[in-house]
């Protein structure tokens, strides 16, 4: 069992099934299908969870009954929630719109500012992984190298995200990268976010697999086939898998088949969290 810190959003997402694919000044009929626990710390935490490990989120919530909600069922599933902040603010709901063949649009509000304070004892820590514009991000991140495998994922600016592992997925790289066939100009796009101490970007394609890129090659990891149900989370279960393995002692290549196995299973699952189906996965292991 590893300790992993994880610094990412808890989410109450309130999922909202349309009759057909979302168009630009179109009318759509929907479903309400309720709200769920979401957010990349319980989609990335709770796989690591259900994986044997000790995962503490580090995240920001806030005083009402929706928060009180987050926080039991977080909990209850098995995260560390006692890193949480919570701040006088409404919890808003973040919008899933749902197509029939899987696909999702994100709505939410802008997030408040979330300022870390004082960075942990890393030593203590076998693992941290940063999907969060929390300020401060990055001096955690920087306390932490020396210490402790430090994976992050690309964020939406250009912000510095110092790091051993660097994810990214082909659709968030669109703007930032177009020569797919220029290995150094990936890399030292990867080095300019991530620093010195980077060893792989990894980028994610959805059907066509994954590639972890180093200066001079890569390596590229076939996605595993499944019937889409819900595309939430993928990215956020293939980190998970990438994580798990690499803190069980497996090589890039391992982990990286890890992570695309637990990304088909998590779009095969009507759900934003892990579900059973990972679970029992994990159980027959």
């Amino acid at each position: 069992m590893a300790n992993i810190l994880l610094l990412a959003n808890l989410n109450c997402d309130r999922v909202l099934q349309l009759d057909k694919p979302l168009t630009t000044g179109g009318r759509h009929h929907y479903r309400d299908m309720g709200r769920r626990l979401g957010g990349g710390g319980a989609n990335t935490g709770l796989g690591l969870v259900f994986a044997g490990h000790h995962v503490s989120l580090v995240s920001q919530i806030g005083n009402d009954k929706t928060a009180d909600w987050l926080l039991a069922e977080a909990s209850l599933n098995g995260l560390d929630c006692h890193l949480l902040q919570r701040n006088d603010l409404l919890t808003p709901e973040l919008l899933l719109l749902m197509t029939p063949g899987g696909e999702r649009t994100i709505i939410r509000p802008q997030r408040p500012l979330f300022t870390l304070g004082q960075a942990p004892d890393f030593s203590l820590w076998n693992a941290l992984y940063i999907n969060s514009s929390a300020v401060g991000a990055e001096t955690w991140a920087e306390s932490a190298l020396e210490h402790t495998l430090v994976v992050a994922q690309l964020s939406k600016d250009e912000r510095p995200r110092p790091c051993h592992i660097l994810i990214s997925s082909k659709s968030d790289m669109a703007g930032r990268s177009s020569d797919w066939e220029n290995n150094a100009a990936i890399w030292q796009y990867g080095q300019q976010i991530a620093g010195t101490a980077l060893r792989y970007f990894i980028i994610t394609d959805g059907e066509n697999g994954a590639v972890a890129y180093q200066q001079d090659s890569q390596l590229h990891t076939a996605a595993v086939p499944a019937e889409v149900v819900d595309t939430t989370g993928a990215g956020d279960a293939f980190a998970s898998g990438l994580i798990n393995g690499l803190a069980d002692g497996q090589d890039i290549s391992q982990a990286m088949k890890q992570g695309a196995y637990w990304a088909s299973i998590a779009v095969a699952t009507d759900s934003s969290i892990p579900g059973e189906a990972l679970q029992n996965f994990l159980k027959a292991l």
